[in-house]
């Protein structure tokens, strides 16, 4: 897991943004990451060895060392390959679950001292689990809310809660499920005194709440403007999911004949580099940080060639599609696609994206986003009647994800996932995942009370 992390830590530090636009992941970047980000781009500021951009004979910007790219890697059809451009469509049950989601996150504290706590309540609670009369490692929690109703712990413990009042205190005895993943506990007897400290309650649904808490008058028109929200949604993840279709799709199935030594000792830099501004944040050595990890030095030393095969892979195939088919960085599709990325992650301001990321990594975003829409602008349908925006112009605007994920020329590539994928899906750009340290902050709980 400590290897996971580290690697999906390094990912974040070197992308534009981890989350899709218009779209709501679990995959979002958080306070911490940006603030590494952040460090990261000072510390690189400091540096007096940063890499420039590749050129060619004639001065045009490039994303690899070679001019011949043909004889390096071979690139697989990418022209009328088959996609799915569909989009789900929004069902009345999304509507009202999208709706129950809103109102419980304006849910306000029950006040009335002889209420008590109904399913879809919040309660604040303070517990401790004994098990024979002693307390098991794990199971005292204090100020811990709790969606009643949710399933999130042990069969019983929500149940028990039911029906007390603020400040009350009860004991609810559980039994822990056979397939616990604590086999102390697994198909044991347990008490848990519960405290209630308060809980809050979800509004009703009603015109006077709509027109006081939303921009709208009526709950017809708040539900159509939840429609409206789901659907653009709906339609923002179908897009996403077909431009990293449509790239991985061409990834997967070419072949690198030779690695360019050049390109490679580049991106094996990038990487270490990320790692050192992570030790120096710790006040660490980059050695001592690569074993805080749970990583050996050998490990890392083969991350970093497994990291620099994938980006120079990666650029490969971009580069030679843009040769092939007359497609340059300085282009006007090209600078279009930049003016979307300035906007979107520098606020208008060029200089800030570049100083930020650097120039390489703004242009391998450029150069993955364009050779994205040109293999979507050429590709079969299995679904004709839905129109994508990610299809015509309108797909740079709609999608930054890709191009983000692999802004610093890397991406997830060669990052290791819990999914199914092949490597070689996993290198091509597939969602890294972005656990944190505050996944690991619910392990407590979830030992004593998850299921």
């Amino acid at each position: 897991m400590k290897r996971k992390l580290y690697l999906a830590a390094l990912v974040m530090c070197m992308a534009l943004a981890v989350n899709g636009c218009g779209s709501d992941k679990e995959t979002t970047s958080t306070e911490s990451e940006s603030t590494a980000t952040e460090q990261q781009a000072e510390d690189s500021a400091e540096e007096e060895e940063v890499q420039e951009p590749y050129t060619d004979s004639t001065g045009a910007t490039r994303l690899v060392s070679v001019d011949n790219v043909e004889k390096y890697v071979t690139i697989a059809d990418y022209k009328g390959i088959t996609l799915d451009n569909s989009v789900p469509e929004v069902t009345d049950e999304d509507i009202e679950n999208r709706i129950a989601e809103n109102l419980k996150d304006n849910s306000v504290e029950v006040t009335d001292e002889n209420a008590v706590i109904q399913n879809g309540d919040t309660a604040t609670i303070n517990f401790v689990g004994t098990k024979d009369g002693e307390a098991f490692e794990g199971g005292t929690g204090n100020n811990y809310d709790l969606v009643i109703g949710s399933g999130t712990m042990i069969p019983g413990f929500e149940e028990g809660i039911v029906g007390m009042k603020k400040g009350e205190t009860k004991d609810v005895s559980v039994t822990f499920p056979e397939s616990y993943r604590n086999s102390e506990l697994a198909g044991q007897d347990a008490v848990f005194q519960i405290t209630v400290q308060s809980f809050k309650r979800p509004p009703e649904l009603t015109d006077d709440w709509v027109a006081a808490n939303t921009d709208y008058k009526t709950i017809d028109e708040y539900k159509a403007s939840v429609r409206a929200q789901l659907e653009q949604e709906a339609q923002d993840q179908a897009n996403s999911s077909l431009r990293s279709t449509a790239w991985n799709t061409v990834y997967t199935n070419s072949e690198v004949v030779e690695y360019p030594e050049k390109d490679v000792e580049e991106a094996v830099k990038t990487f270490k580099k990320q790692a050192e501004a992570y030790a120096k944040q710790g006040n660490m050595e980059l050695e001592d940080f690569v074993e805080s990890q749970g990583v050996s030095m050998d490990d890392f030393e083969a991350q970093c060639q497994q990291y620099a095969q994938a980006k120079v892979k990666q650029n490969l195939l971009i580069q030679g599609i843009m040769d092939a088919e007359g497609m340059t960085l300085e282009d006007e599709e090209s600078l279009a696609i930049q003016n979307q990325l300035v906007e979107q992650y520098a606020s208008g301001d060029l200089a800030v994206l570049i100083d930020t990321y650097g120039q390489v990594a703004v242009d391998e975003s450029i150069g993955l986003m364009r050779v994205q829409d040109f293999i979507i602008a050429n590709a079969n349908y299995d679904q004709t009647a839905a129109d994508t925006s990610a299809e015509g112009e309108d797909a740079q605007a709609a999608e930054g994800t890709e191009a983000a994920d692999h802004a610093d020329g890397s991406t997830t590539d060669g990052q290791s996932t819990d999914g199914g994928d092949t490597e070689e899906e996993q290198e091509a750009g597939a969602t890294a995942d972005t656990g944190t340290a505050a996944d690991a902050s619910t392990d407590t709980q979830d030992d004593s009370t998850e299921n």
